[in-house]
C-alpha cells in the first residue's frame, strides 16, 4: 500500500518535506516531548515504533539538522529486532518514515541481514528472526546505528520477461553514510534499495541494447521479489514502497536509524544469560522474536573480519561466469 497522507497526495507531502522549519530556540527541550499524534504510534505492538527506536531516531535527526547536515522535514527509523513476517502471514512492518510537521508516520517491511555460515563462525540468520548483527565487510549482516542517506545509483541487472515481452530491469540503490560502528557503510556497499533482483538464467543475443557485451549479448532471468525477507546487509523495501521512499530523498538527504547497536546487543544477551527482565533492566528487544532466537549476538569488525578474509584466501579460483545462451 503507498503512502497515503489524509487529505493529500505523496506528491504534496513530497513537497512539503523539501525544507523542514528551523528548530526552536529550546530544541533541545523540546526533543524530549513525544507530541500527542505521535505518540499513538509508539508501542511494541505491529506497525508501531518501539519508544527507544523513536528516542535515538529523533535524536539523531535533530542533531544532524542542528549541524547543518540534513535539511528534510521527513526522517527514517528501522527496528532489526522485529519478524519478517506477521501472524497473518503478512511481511512484518519494521522500517518507518516519519514527518513531524506534516504529522505523519509510516511503518513498512524491510529486510535485515542473512549473514553466512563459514567453518570458523556461523553467524548466519533465519528468515522469521535476526539473531546474529556485525559491521565487518562481506558479513552479509545488519548493522545498527546512524546513517545519513546519500546519492542513489541507478544500474542495469539484466532482462525479465512480462506480459510476453523482455523487458529491461533496473535497480536504484541508495547509499548510506554512517557514523561510528556504521562508518564503513560506504565500504561494506551497505544503503536501501527494493527487495527485487533478478535471478540469472541465460543470455540472447541483442547488439541493439546499450546494455550488450562486446559479443552483443545480454543476461536474462527471473525477476524475484523478496519483499521483508532477508538481504545481504542493506535495508530493503517492497518496489511500491522503494519509489515513494526514494522520492523522499534525491537530492535531499535524511537520517536514518537503526536499532539495535552493538552495545544494545551485548547487553540484551547478557541480560539473557543471567535471566534478568529486559523490561526492569531498561533493555529493548521484539518479545516474539526474542523467544525464537534465543539471544542475540553482536561480531564486531574486529573479530569477525579475520575470519571471513582467511574464508576468502581459502576460496580455489573460479572461472569467470558464463550464462548459457537461451534456447
Amino acid at each position: 500500500m503507498p503512502f497515503a497522507w489524509p487529505h493529500l497526495t505523496f506528491a504534496v507531502l513530497l513537497a512539503a518535506a523539501t525544507v523542514a522549519a528551523p528548530l526552536p530556540a529550546d530544541a533541545a527541550q523540546q526533543s524530549s516531548r513525544i507530541p500527542a499524534w505521535l505518540q499513538k504510534h509508539v508501542g511494541t505492538a505491529e506497525g508501531q515504533i518501539a519508544p527507544i527506536v523513536l528516542h535515538r531516531a529523533r535524536a539523531l535527526y535533530e542533531r544532524k539538522r542542528r549541524q547543518g547536515k540534513v535539511r528534510n522535514a521527513c526522517y527514517f527509523a528501522k527496528d532489526a529486532t522485529r519478524p519478517s513476517t506477521t501472524r497473518s502471514g503478512k511481511p512484518g512492518r519494521r522500517f518507518y518514515v516519519i514527518c513531524e510537521q506534516r504529522k505523519f508516520f509510516r511503518a513498512v517491511s524491510s529486510g535485515y541481514g542473512n549473514g553466512r555460515k563459514l567453518r570458523r563462525a556461523n553467524f548466519a540468520n533465519g528468515r522469521q528472526c535476526a539473531k546474529n548483527f556485525s559491521n565487518a565487510e562481506g558479513s552479509k549482516l545488519t548493522a545498527g546505528g546512524s546513517y545519513v542517506t546519500a546519492e542513489s545509483r541507478t544500474s542495469f541487472k539484466g532482462y525479465y520477461r512480462q506480459s510476453g515481452k523482455r523487458k529491461a530491469f533496473h535497480r536504484t540503490f541508495l547509499l548510506f553514510d554512517g557514523e561510528g560502528e556504521t562508518a564503513n557503510a560506504r565500504e561494506r556497499a551497505i544503503g536501501g534499495h527494493p527487495a527485487v533482483f533478478l535471478k540469472w538464467q541465460c543470455r540472447f543475443k541483442n547488439p541493439k541494447s546499450p546494455h550488450a557485451d562486446k559479443e552483443g549479448f545480454v543476461p536474462y532471468g527471473k525477476l524475484v521479489n523478496y519483499t521483508g525477507g532477508r538481504s545481504n546487509g542493506c535495508t530493503t523495501w517492497s518496489p511500491a514502497e522503494s519509489r515513494e521512499i526514494l522520492s523522499l530523498v534525491e537530492g535531499n538527504p535524511t537520517t536514518l536509524y537503526i536499532y539495535p547497536e552493538g552495545r544494545d546487543i551485548d547487553a540484551v544477551a547478557n541480560a539473557v544469560r543471567k535471566r534478568k527482565s529486559l523490561t526492569n533492566a531498561g533493555l529493548y528487544w521484539n518479545a516474539s522474536c526474542l523467544k525464537s532466537i534465543g539471544a542475540p549476538k553482536f561480531w564486531p569488525k574486529r573479530k569477525l573480519q579475520p575470519i571471513i578474509n582467511e574464508w576468502r584466501r581459502s576460496l580455489p579460483k573460479q572461472p569467470p561466469l558464463e550464462l548459457p545462451i537461451c534456447k
